[in-house]
């Protein structure tokens, strides 16, 4: 029997509507996997504010995997780049520093526009990736590592 998995869930705010996809597929894949799994959602305002509640997360020693989500656009300016940067390194500076593994479902496409057919490309993908997140999880923890 596998273990129950308790799952920090983080969610950048800016295009929530398109971030929250991910968890609806993180949590459909658990749910049609079988594993036992509790998710428990933390709310931040954008993607860079996610590392540092990562590494919170992590030193609570209450989850067995972080993941955090967000949409970071390229608004064309550079700061979208840097913001990108920090994030996705921040994350895995979490994950080393705590030992618990941390996934990032955080896009950063270079074409999104606020059009209906970027949205609902991005909103379908969102749900893919969140799935995609869930079966890393369970690698992961079934390593028993």
């Amino acid at each position: 029997m596998t273990q129950k998995l308790k799952i920090a869930f983080i969610k950048a705010r800016w295009h929530a509507d398109i971030v929250d996809q991910a968890l609806i597929g993180f949590r459909q894949d658990m749910q049609q996997s079988g594993r036992e799994t509790e998710i428990v959602t933390y709310d931040v305002p954008g993607a860079f504010e996610m590392p540092l509640l990562a590494k919170k997360l992590g030193q609570s020693g209450d989850f067995d995997a972080i993941v955090a989500a967000a949409l970071v656009v390229d608004g064309g300016i550079y700061r979208h780049d840097f913001v990108a940067q920090a994030v996705v390194s921040g994350l895995m500076q979490a994950q080393m520093e705590t030992g618990i593994p941390t996934f990032s479902v955080s896009l950063t496409p270079h074409n999104f526009q606020p059009s209906a057919e970027h949205h609902g490309f991005f909103h379908a993908h969102f749900v893919k990736k969140g799935a995609e997140a869930a079966q890393a999880v369970r690698q992961i923890a079934d390593l028993k590592i």
